[in-house]
């Protein structure tokens, strides 16, 4: 299916961009086209569930399939890279749960997590200065998805979440927590 084919649907890439399998095919799919069975040697997965879920981005333009090649036994294999069209897509409802599961899953086959940089920052921001943070980010980020990958480079992944510290906000009255005025 070419770009010109996929059908504007928002509901559908939300769904399709739903799954933690699929999000991590995306990756795998990103710098080298995969093929059904090494993608699904890779994730330890049946190769028919894989499929469904490579059929499913395919159809949504997330994935594109290369010209099919012969496998080690001859078998016809169809290799799938990755479009970049999630990057481009909007954020959707339920899509940050699903980022953080499949951020998990990745860093669990890390070797070592601690050679991972990681920062958690804490912040007082007055609305000017968020805006601005989220949008000097957002610059960064652009700026980064827009380079050619470098074919010797090593590949690496990034993920970031910015959000409201309620560990840090002042309990409201009548919560577990709450500070009152009033002495027992």
């Amino acid at each position: 299916m070419s770009a010109a084919e996929i059908t504007d649907d928002p509901d559908a890439d939300a769904r399709a961009l739903a799954s933690i399998v699929r999000l991590r095919i995306l990756r795998m799919c990103l710098d080298d086209p995969q093929t059904n069975r090494e993608i699904a040697a890779r994730l330890d997965r049946n190769p028919a569930s894989v499929l469904h879920h490579v059929r499913t981005l395919v159809d949504r333009g997330f994935l594109a399939a290369d010209p099919a090649r012969r496998g080690a036994r001859g078998a016809r294999e169809v290799p799938y890279r990755a479009t970049r069209r999630s990057w481009r897509s909007p954020s959707m409802a339920g899509q940050t749960r699903v980022l953080i599961d499949a951020f998990l899953q990745e860093v669990a086959l890390l070797p070592d997590p601690d050679a991972m940089m990681s920062v958690r920052l804490g912040l007082r921001l007055d609305a000017a200065a968020h805006d601005e943070l989220r949008e000097r980010l957002n610059d960064l980020f652009q700026e980064y998805a827009s380079r050619p990958p470098d074919p010797d480079g090593q590949p690496y992944s990034v993920f970031l979440a910015l959000h409201e510290d309620l560990s840090r906000a002042p309990a409201p009255t009548g919560r577990p927590g709450a500070v009152s005025d009033r002495s027992a």
